[in-house]
């Protein structure tokens, strides 16, 4: 299995996001947020999409990979380790379960990098989906 990646775009542009991608040889990036909307220009489904496609890269959004609302607010509180509890217990979910099988198959066959929005990945589910995966991972941070 090829190295994991992860990465957070919080503070960073998409250019950063994108350059940081191709410097590390990701091929596919998976996008685990709950809701794939930003305010931050070029982070929504469809920009994040079409640019990482110009790139050069793969782009799947992995719904049910999401932290669910009270985990959000719980990150946005500084209640990490709430945020853990409850993303833990979402993972148990048929749709977390299902993304999960078919993030594990991406990174299989490509370098795939997990994307998200907090910057550090320690206080990000990210984390907990690159455990879950298994394998060597490299938290990447944008320019």
């Amino acid at each position: 299995m090829p190295p994991l990646c992860t990465i957070g775009y919080e503070g960073a542009t998409l250019d950063g996001v994108l350059s940081a991608l191709r410097a590390a040889g990701v091929t596919h990036l998976l996008d685990i947020r709950a809701r794939a909307q930003s305010r931050k220009p070029g982070f929504s489904k469809t920009l994040l999409g079409g640019s990482a496609a110009a790139a050069g890269i793969g782009y799947t959004h992995l719904r049910g990979l999401g932290t669910p609302k009270p985990g959000r607010d719980a990150v946005r509180r500084g209640d990490v380790a709430g945020m853990r509890r409850i993303f833990r217990a979402h993972m148990d979910t048929a749709e977390a379960q299902a993304d999960l099988a078919q993030a594990r198959a991406a990174a299989a066959d490509a370098p795939c990098c997990l994307l998200c929005f907090e910057r550090d990945h320690t206080h990000c589910h990210r984390a907990i989906v690159a455990e879950m995966l298994g394998g060597a991972v490299r938290h990447l941070v944008p320019a």
